[in-house]
């Protein structure tokens, strides 16, 4: 009975990602250094023809890098910027930007 529940919950934490690491929004703000020349320093970036960071959610950030990445998003600023991140880079700064607070715009 007690290895059948061991089974079990190894098998549920393999599907739950659970022998994964966690990204890491330390190692992602280290990671953005090259980033904050177009989105700023906290991912809120000053210039209206360079999305904004900060805030957005931590899925939507990984998808995005990881197309731009795979060339499936089109940006000739951005792909060079992609190509050489690996996957972790991609959780790490996906983590850090997604934690940071984005600006309100006023009307």
């Amino acid at each position: 009975m007690i290895k059948k529940m061991l089974w079990v919950a190894a098998c549920a934490a393999l599907l739950a990602g659970g022998f994964a690491q966690a990204a890491n929004p330390a190692a992602g703000k280290e990671k953005s250094k090259t980033c904050a020349a177009c989105h700023g320093p906290d991912g809120n970036s000053a210039a209206p023809d360079f999305p904004r960071l900060a805030g957005q959610h931590y899925d939507y950030l990984v998808k995005a890098l990881s197309d731009y990445k795979a060339g499936d998003r089109k940006n000739a600023i951005m792909a060079p910027q992609a190509a050489n991140l690996s996957k972790r880079d991609i959780e790490d700064l996906a983590a850090y930007f997604s934690q940071q607070s984005g600006l309100t715009v006023k009307y």
